[in-house]
């Protein structure tokens, strides 16, 4: 399935989204040219540290973008996420920081990450979480507790 886009599609040269427009201090974006959906979601996922999953509802999760891919951890005290540890695949969806406006939708694999070979991963994840009560101790507690998962796009 092709990502919606409020970017460019391929070949496009710009595309300009309004925000609230006529309101006042309404700003007017201009994306100049994303070469493909790849682009989008690396750029997207990389500049909003939260972005929506479609799963018994929509749900807005945190995230870390590590080597090509969406990092979440849930359970154990971090955010609910019910049901994504059981699924295959899921719907993403990032949106504009600035703006709130929806950059691109896309499917992405999603796959338990087996935290003790992935200490990278886990440790960009951590360094992205805000407010941890335990900050030092945090890759144990998710490593006892909880779930991290690697969801990876669609190409």
């Amino acid at each position: 399935m092709r990502p919606r886009y409020l970017l460019p599609r391929p070949g496009e040269a710009s595309a300009r989204t309004d925000a609230a427009p006529g309101a006042a201090g309404a700003k007017r974006t201009t994306v100049i040219g994303v070469s493909d959906n790849t682009a989008a979601i690396e750029e997207g996922a990389k500049k909003s540290g939260i972005l929506w999953l479609t799963l018994d509802r929509p749900r807005l999760a945190w995230h870390a973008w590590h080597d090509g891919a969406i990092y979440v951890v849930t359970g154990g005290g971090e955010q609910r996420l019910p049901g994504l540890d059981a699924l295959d695949r899921v719907r993403v969806t990032l949106r504009s920081k600035d703006n709130g406006a929806r950059l691109v939708e896309f499917e992405a694999a999603v796959a338990v990450v087996d935290q003790a070979t992935a200490g990278e991963a886990v440790a960009a994840l951590a360094k992205e979480r805000l407010n941890a009560p335990d900050t030092e101790h945090l890759a144990e507690r998710w490593a006892r507790d909880s779930t991290v998962l690697r969801l990876t796009p669609d190409r």
